[in-house]
């Protein structure tokens, strides 16, 4: 799995490397297809302080691409909506792709 984690207006501390990919090991669990994962963590530059803070992130997984992105005005609780959504998405990509056709035992005899 390919992870780039980058920062626009806002240097990415080693702290925040350590907690985004903490919380990336929550979809990595669900499905392990991941292939390339591209992390944003923006400040913008607004004159009101609510919900500056964004986060945004692409995944690659095999079959398809998703998108999730959340604003809060704290970065830590906007990364936790993110991998909230993130995670939601990862499962029903999973649910789609698993294949729900069983054999019925009148079959197999």
């Amino acid at each position: 799995m390919n992870l780039t984690i980058s920062g626009h207006h806002l240097e990415v501390t080693p702290a925040l490397r350590s907690y985004v990919t903490t919380k990336l090991d929550r979809i990595t669990r669900h499905f392990d297809q991941v292939v390339d994962v591209k992390v944003l963590l923006t400040v913008e530059k607004q004159k009101e302080k609510q919900r500056r803070q964004r986060a945004e992130c692409n995944v690659h997984v095999k079959g398809s691409d998703m998108f999730a992105e959340s604003s809060h005005e704290d970065l830590y609780a906007a990364v936790d909506e993110l991998m909230d959504k993130l995670d939601r998405q990862v499962v029903r990509h999973k649910d789609r792709v698993q294949d729900h056709h069983h054999d019925s035992a009148k079959r197999l005899m």
